[in-house]
């Protein structure tokens, strides 16, 4: 009985949508499926069910005419030759390992594992792995609304960052630059659907770029990086009683259940500015000049007043937003549960190169992010080095900077950038 076929076909959309000198396109890559519905009977009721078999593997089509092929005798060899049934053309049907290679390679990566350890042992290993240094696993857009959002950013060397949003299950998007600027994080946000709270340590550029990407959003401060910030100006041992208090006071942010303690603990810190003010206020004159005699206590106070006149400290508690339940006060979701596992990621395999290092950061936010493609329709769908040569020899106006690593915000074009509210274009 002749098996009934369906065809379908399947854009596989390269995930980061390009525009390049204001001009928005994208481009794809097209692939057919082809599914076969063969006529099986049930064991018990006795019934012809269709089931649907991918036939990629065992279906043999003739690359010249498209026709069905038969078996024709092996190679020497051993391999197994085709034969057209109407133009007699001949060929041996070989098998894609490069899915099986690739998740072989993913495994190594986000593993502990030695190359030595994997298949191959070492040498072979690398050999088949260095292709796919060349993919960018690439974020795409994320259009459900999330009620909390944690970002942060890592550093993969001196100037260059990535910048990582994620909820309390898994990595929403990722974006690279050469520092933690308005434009990059604006980047970052464009590709996400605005929460109901974003949680940040206070990176610089966030936020302006919050407020004109996400402007009903609320904004919390991590509390531990705000005691952080006045312990790095206090000491955890201060010698001064101003000190002393100051840094109990900070240290308390971070017990603070209910907005009767938290507007306890603000009338308690402006009754220490208004007891300390004189005191902070002495001057000594140094080399000829005037100085603010306790410029670290200055510091800490101008920090935890900026926080408090800004109303981030203690949006955990806003009841609009705790009707649903508890929010996070810190950013601990991504400082532990991607920050860590990057470093100890990159750890595991030091020595790679800063280019390396960014596309292992990348690999590992794709990896845990809520659906990724199999290894297959990765290799398919994700830009390599080659596509983003190939735009910028298309598209390009300067001349491309040869020291700089791949993909960055300042290295122009590598990354795409964009200086609209769509996604990855030039700088």
């Amino acid at each position: 009985m002749s098996s009934n076929r369906a065809l379908t076909q399947v854009n596989a959309l390269f995930s980061c949508q390009k525009i390049l000198l204001g001009q928005f396109f994208h481009l794809d890559k097209k692939c057919v499926w082809i599914f076969v519905f063969p006529q099986v009977r049930h064991h018990k009721t006795r019934q012809k069910i269709p089931i649907p078999t991918g036939v990629a593997m065992k279906a043999k089509k003739c690359p010249s005419c498209g026709s069905q092929m038969k078996r024709n005798g092996k190679t020497s060899s051993g391999a197994q030759r085709w034969r057209c049934r109407s133009c007699g053309a001949s060929d041996v049907h070989r098998y894609d390992s490069d899915a099986k290679d690739l998740r072989s390679f993913i495994s190594w990566l986000l593993g502990k594992g030695t190359q030595l350890e994997m298949p191959g042992c070492g040498r072979s290993f690398r050999r088949r792995a260095e292709r796919f240094w060349e993919i960018w696993p690439m974020p795409e857009v994320v259009d459900e609304i999330h009620r909390v959002v944690y970002v942060d950013g890592i550093y993969i060397a001196r100037d260059l960052v990535v910048l990582i949003a994620c909820s309390e299950t898994h990595v929403l998007s990722w974006y690279l630059a050469r520092a933690e600027t308005t434009r990059a994080w604006r980047a970052l946000l464009s590709r996400i659907a605005p929460p109901d709270m974003v949680v940040t340590d206070g990176g610089s550029g966030f936020a302006t770029a919050v407020a004109e990407e996400w402007p009903r959003t609320k904004v919390q401060r991590c509390v531990f990086h705000a005691f952080q910030q006045v312990k790095r100006c206090t000491t955890s041992r201060p010698k001064l009683q101003a000190g002393v208090e100051l840094y109990g006071l900070a240290k308390e942010l971070m017990h603070l259940d209910d907005l009767q303690q938290a507007r306890w603990w603000t009338e308690r810190f402006m009754q220490w500015c208004d007891f300390w003010s004189d005191f902070l206020e002495e001057r000594t004159v140094v080399d000829g000049r005037s100085e603010y005699t306790h410029e670290r206590l200055r510091k800490a106070r101008r920090g935890l007043v900026a926080l408090a006149n800004k109303g981030v400290l203690f949006t955990y508690l806003d009841p609009e937003l705790t009707a649903e339940g508890p929010l996070p006060r810190t950013n601990n979701r991504i400082e532990g549960g991607v920050n860590a596992q990057l470093r100890a990621m990159l750890r595991n395999h030091r020595g790679m190169s800063a280019a390396r290092r960014v596309k292992a950061v990348y690999w590992w936010c794709y990896m845990h992010t809520e659906c990724p493609l199999p290894a297959a329709e990765i290799l398919r769908s994700m830009p390599t080095d080659a596509d983003i040569d190939l735009l910028y020899e298309l598209y390009a106006t300067n001349p491309r900077e040869s020291e700089a690593p791949s993909w960055g915000d300042g290295l122009v074009w590598q990354e795409l950038h964009h200086s609209t509210p769509y996604p990855y274009a030039i700088d």
